[in-house]
């Protein structure tokens, strides 16, 4: 099974700790190879969590739907190539494409993944851990996400929780502990939709979801509500792209039909009523054993 990382904000700089936002050139060689990815960005002041809700309302095979992305990591939905359907979790570790690169001591170390979790290194844009559960999930419904973080030791300890529908209650599907200088707290937010198959007949095929009822937790346990947004692309020079507001929440479109009629690129949105009902979500004691010795 093939799990994609996405072509997205020069991915090896964001996993330094780093990011570079998406340059306004154009890249001619993406130019019909696949539907340009679009995503929106977040501003929030060190929450030590992030949650978002997403419905896809179209999809087609090689499409990522990443839902809580931050400077470290992101957090989604897959459609593989194949139609398969996953729940994607990674943190980076290193700018190194060679996943075996990196000393032992610079990996993220791994926690507890949740039964039907399959957990393995990652490379080709920047390296680090990775993690995949299979989800049918279904076009039309909303799935909630969240991710955490908690110091641990001299690492920073990341944790992507999914709700699950049939069980009624949150997974926690893994942690993954990357060495950080300092206790780092969650920043650059962020979501996206990819188009990861790139066989140019993707480029026929529109990928649609709406993300809502963004939200952001303190270290005191206070929830902010998140009601900006500012919409951005890849250097794919594609024009069929769109981002607006709706529902209470704001929309991604790229790829087939789409028609920019909503939010120009690079511009802001900014909700008239922002969320008001925090999310049932609390952070738990996930860790066990000591943290390891660098």
């Amino acid at each position: 099974m093939r799990i994609n990382v996405p072509h997205l904000l020069s991915l090896a700089v964001v996993a330094a700790g780093l990011s570079t936002p998406p340059s306004a050139s154009a890249d001619e060689r993406l130019a019909g190879v696949a539907c340009r990815s679009v995503h929106l960005s977040f501003y929030a002041i060190d929450p030590v969590a992030f949650y978002q809700e997403v419905t896809v309302e179209k999809s087609a095979p090689g499409t990522y739907f990443m839902v809580c992305g931050w400077s470290r990591g992101y957090f989604g939905m897959q459609e593989l190539a194949s139609g398969k359907k996953i729940i994607l979790f990674s943190v980076w570790d290193s700018p190194e494409d060679n996943p075996e690169a990196a000393p032992l001591s610079a990996r993220v170390v791994t926690f507890e993944p949740a039964e039907g979790v399959t957990v393995r290194r990652f490379g080709n844009e920047g390296s680090g851990g990775q993690s995949f559960y299979e989800y049918d999930w279904k076009v039309g419904e909303t799935y909630r996400f969240c991710v955490s973080c908690e110091p641990f030791g001299s690492r920073t300890a990341y944790s992507g929780w999914f709700y699950h529908p049939e069980k009624k209650s949150w997974v926690r599907l893994m942690t993954f502990a990357a060495r950080t200088v300092i206790p780092e707290k969650l920043s650059r937010l962020y979501c996206f939709v990819e188009d990861f198959r790139r066989n140019r007949e993707s480029t026929r095929h529109a990928r649609v979801a709406r993300f809502a009822n963004q939200w952001t937790l303190d270290d005191e346990g206070r929830w902010a509500a998140i009601s900006t947004a500012r919409f951005t692309g890849d250097d794919n020079p594609a024009v069929n792209i769109d981002a607006g507001m709706t529902q209470g929440g704001f929309y991604l479109a790229t790829g087939g039909d789409t028609v920019n009629q909503g939010t120009q690129l690079r511009d802001r949105m900014t909700l008239e009523t922002p969320p008001a009902i925090p999310p049932e979500w609390k952070p738990t004691a996930v860790l066990t054993g000591r943290p390891p010795v660098d």
